[in-house]
């Protein structure tokens, strides 16, 4: 029952500090920052440089890339969350 109760527990920290993460990416030319929530939910998105001479299309693409880079970012966080919350627990179904 102890053992249960260390579970829930973590499983409620990982909860709360899953929460508190945001993760903000910034495009590499610098033009659009995108904030993401730990569990990858849109949070934001700023046009943080010039739009003068761009298209309609390479705004798109540049904004498309990095809404994937901010998400793959925040997975990132989450995995290193799981694993400092959870890495001492072996995983069901894994080798023994």
């Amino acid at each position: 029952m102890s053992a249960y109760r260390r579970i829930e527990d973590r499983q409620a920290e990982y909860r709360r500090s899953l929460g508190e993460i945001e993760v903000s990416v910034r495009s590499p030319e610098g033009l659009v920052e995108v904030t993401v929530a730990g569990e990858g939910a849109v949070l934001g998105v700023a046009i943080v440089g010039s739009l003068r001479d761009r298209s309609a299309a390479e705004v798109n693409r540049i904004l498309q890339a990095t809404l994937v880079s901010a998400r793959d970012a925040a997975e990132w966080a989450r995995r290193k969350l799981h694993q400092e919350i959870f890495g001492d627990y072996p995983a069901l179904g894994g080798p023994r």
